[in-house]
């Protein structure tokens, strides 16, 4: 049976992407909520910063250390040093990704391979690596992988970005029952817009930023957008009730319901969402 955290104080939570973003919301807010976190990131300076802002506040930081999870090898030295020091976490948060959109007669194998390596293959090496020494501890605890919209629904240019949040939450479906039994809890958090600082840098491979309507539709986006800050209480909310489905805002909550039950409404959705996007791309690639 799932031991339920109702308090993270005192636990050990261990965050991917600690740097910025949704990561760096869910560092500060354990901290402030009592946790021991450990942190990492791709580089080093920011997380670091991070950690020091954390410490500031009265919060206790671990281990801090700069790792790239698509490497494994380095996944790895990562967990060794974590669990010579601190033992097996109490929770494991996968937040960091990466995130480039494009249609397919724009995305190169480079675009697709990188955003599998980081977003699928980074989750996997941190499961293998600090997983099982949870299920050895005994003492139950918590998973969480940070998914997308992209991961429920069918959005526009979304295919590449799609196809590493899709096989993220394919591995979560089967990890919430196969270690209900060791007493640890998934959590598919599912982000639509959060107004981080990709926003404004966001890959988007064949298409002119620049452009009227694409302008349009990035204020939409920003205007919608949640904040970092409520997508990491959404997050860690849904770790203390040992929610699977975590959404940070209502919109994406709506249309996985109207997918699931009212499917002719979802794909008109889909059509007047592609059709809207689609108006942005260069007249050659729309004529494609």
């Amino acid at each position: 049976m799932f031991r339920r955290q109702r308090t993270l104080r005192g636990k050990h939570v261990f965050i991917t992407g600690a740097a910025s973003g949704i990561g760096r919301a869910t560092a500060h807010q354990a901290a402030e909520e009592g946790a021991i976190v450990h942190l990492t990131d791709l580089h080093e300076a920011p997380v670091q910063e991070v950690a020091t802002q954390i410490r500031a506040a009265g919060g206790e930081v671990g281990l801090v250390a700069a790792a790239d999870v698509s490497d494994l090898a380095a996944v790895q030295a990562l967990g060794k040093a974590l669990g010579e020091a601190y033992g097996s976490m109490d929770v494991v948060a996968n937040i960091a990704g990466i995130s480039t959109w494009g249609t397919v007669s724009s995305l190169t194998p480079e675009h697709w391979r990188a955003l599998v390596e980081v977003n699928l293959m980074g989750p996997i090496h941190v499961i293998e690596t600090l997983v099982p020494p949870m299920v050895e501890a005994g003492r139950g605890g918590h998973l969480v992988n940070v998914s997308s919209a992209a991961g429920i629904i069918g959005m526009p240019w979304h295919a590449a970005y799609s196809a590493s949040k899709f096989g993220l939450r394919g591995v979560s479906e089967v990890l919430r029952f196969d270690l209900r039994k060791h007493g640890i809890g998934v959590s598919l958090v599912c982000p639509g817009g959060v107004d981080t600082g990709l926003t404004d840098t966001i890959q988007i491979a064949g298409v002119d930023k620049e452009t009227p309507s694409f302008v349009r539709a990035h204020a939409h986006f920003k205007k919608r957008a949640v904040t970092p800050e409520a997508a990491a209480d959404a997050l860690l909310e849904g770790v203390k009730r040992n929610r699977y489905w975590v959404y940070t805002s209502r919109d994406i909550r709506l249309i996985h319901f109207v997918q699931r039950h009212f499917h002719p409404g979802y794909v008109l959705a889909m059509r007047v969402m592609n059709y809207g996007a689609n108006r942005a791309l260069p007249a050659v690639e729309r004529a494609r």
